[in-house]
């Protein structure tokens, strides 16, 4: 490769997440709620609105979730679907909320483009269409996924307390 290409090439790089991410404000048509996703920005942080409705990522080990082990129900932050129970979660080492599996129809995928080198599959809340994280296939048995959630798109219900009504 000339070196002019190379450089032409690393000067394109910023702008691959912004053209792949251009339908980021409609992420909230992916789920059955159809609400345009600023409905979402006064239920949730400006935080987790960018997580939930800009595909945003929390840094790593920040999220108070990560040492939640008590007995309960982990729900969409903006919505409050249920996605995943307590016992579907493990210490994947990532920094991350990591959950070996969903709970029946919580959660719709599609592939992700944006990174250059690599393709990987999203998961978004199947009710409100907000973005939750990554899945991956080197999670612990029985199913070997490991479904990489941002603390930012959770919000959990101890078992002692009721679910909240869904919200939207």
């Amino acid at each position: 490769m000339k070196r002019r290409h190379f450089i032409q090439l690393l000067a394109a790089l910023p702008l691959v997440p912004r053209i792949a991410g251009a339908a980021d404000a409609d992420t909230a048509l992916l789920g059955t709620l159809r609400k345009p996703a600023g409905f979402w920005k006064t239920l949730v942080s400006p935080a987790a609105y960018g997580v939930l409705f800009h595909e945003d990522t929390e840094a790593p080990n920040s999220s108070p979730l990560n040492n939640e082990h008590r007995e309960g129900t982990f729900t969409c932050a903006a919505c409050y679907n249920p996605l995943f129970k307590s016992a579907m979660k493990f210490d994947s080492g990532t920094g991350w909320p990591s959950f070996f599996t969903v709970l029946p129809d919580a959660v719709a995928t599609r592939v992700d483009h944006r990174l250059i080198f690599e393709t990987r599959t999203e998961y978004h809340c199947a009710r409100c269409g907000g973005h939750q994280g990554h899945r991956f296939d080197d999670g612990p048995q029985p199913t070997g996924l490991r479904y990489c959630n941002n603390g930012l798109a959770l919000h959990f219900v101890p078992a002692t307390e009721t679910l909240p009504a869904p919200r939207g």
